[in-house]
């Protein structure tokens, strides 16, 4: 985080290996050292809220930042109370590759994983 500060588990954001792995990998593709994974949260989605995912290398006064084996995710300050205790994931199945959020903070999510209500 930028001012050192360390959040409690159930106050951040976990990332699985997998996750960082496919971050890591991304990061190379693009060839930015650089990149980060940018989380943010946005009213939307069929539950309410919406999850986006994009790469980013700006870090906003109000983003804390969350890292596990070199790899950093950035998530704003109001993304965070929706996302707090979260864990960040990497899958890859029948339907596709892609970020999922194990979201303990959800009550209600969508079929497809990318929206949620609290």
């Amino acid at each position: 985080m930028p001012d050192g500060t360390q959040l409690a588990p159930e106050e951040s954001i976990l990332i699985s290996e997998s996750a960082a792995t496919r971050i890591g990998e991304l990061r190379d593709q693009d060839g930015n050292p650089n990149l980060m994974l940018r989380i943010a949260v946005s009213a939307g989605g069929c539950s309410g809220f919406s999850y986006g995912f994009e790469l980013d290398e700006t870090v906003n006064d109000d983003d804390l930042l969350f890292e596990r084996d070199g790899i950093k995710v950035i998530v704003d300050e109001t993304s965070l109370e929706l996302l707090k205790g979260s864990e960040l994931d990497y899958k890859q199945d029948l339907i596709g590759s892609y970020f999922q959020m194990s979201n303990p903070n959800a009550n209600v999510t969508c079929g497809c994983g990318s929206s949620f209500g609290v």
